[in-house]
């Protein structure tokens, strides 16, 4: 079996690092409710992933939110997260100790502002060597842009990067940009079958990410386990 070395992790941030997750979906249903219209079935799952303009675009055209529901998405998280940031278990002390081997990135389809907050919140920002908003890239997920950008900037082929990811935008993306991927599923927000299958490794928790797992992924001929 050839080896193909891990030479870096990239991570997303919500619902991996931070439970943001339901406050999103929180936050976009009550701009709904504010405005009267009902929110649409499947709208929470969609929008994973999507960039701000994507996401915004379609808060306006498929939910019927008024105004600009980009701005007042983001105003009301940043609202969220100076009262509180929910950071899910493990989440430091993975990056922590995936840093000390190896370096880190950060791809997310958050809003720069956002991004940075939380990484300051946790007390982490230093342990990325790149960080990518999915305002800085031109698709979001489950295009692999985001990705493709965090791994050009690190200089590592996406082949030898491996990404952790929860739903099923964020595992499509990490796949289509030709990584390794660790999928950390959110209990709430569970990715779909055939998301999740792209997936070389299925964890329970962060505390599973181990330096071994990672190191583990660094083969062309990864078996991946039953599920």
């Amino acid at each position: 079996m050839s080896t193909l070395p891990i030479a870096a992790v990239v991570f997303d941030m919500d619902g991996v690092l931070t439970d943001t997750e339901t406050i999103w979906d929180e936050v976009r249903r009550g701009l709904a409710e504010q405005d009267g219209v009902a929110w649409p079935e499947g709208a929470t799952q969609a929008m994973m992933g999507m960039s701000t303009p994507e996401w915004s675009a379609y808060l306006t055209t498929t939910v019927g939110v008024r105004g600009d529901p980009g701005e007042r998405t983001l105003e009301a998280m940043a609202a969220r997260y100076r009262k509180h940031l929910p950071i899910l278990p493990g989440a430091v002390e993975a990056v922590q100790r995936l840093a000390a081997r190896w370096p880190l990135a950060l791809a997310s389809s958050s809003a720069r502002r956002l991004i940075d907050t939380s990484l300051e919140t946790l007390g982490i920002t230093d342990l990325f060597q790149v960080s990518v908003s999915t305002e800085e890239v031109a698709r979001g997920k489950p295009a692999p842009d985001g990705f493709l950008r965090a791994c050009e900037l690190l200089g590592v082929e996406p082949a030898r990067a491996v990404a952790l990811e929860d739903s099923s935008n964020g595992l499509r993306s990490a796949s289509a940009a030709g990584m390794r991927v660790i999928a950390v599923p959110h209990k709430a927000f569970p990715p779909a079958d055939d998301a999740l299958a792209l997936a070389d490794v299925v964890v329970g928790s962060l505390d599973e990410v181990t330096v071994d797992l990672v190191a583990g992924l660094g083969s062309s001929d990864v078996s991946r386990p039953p599920r």
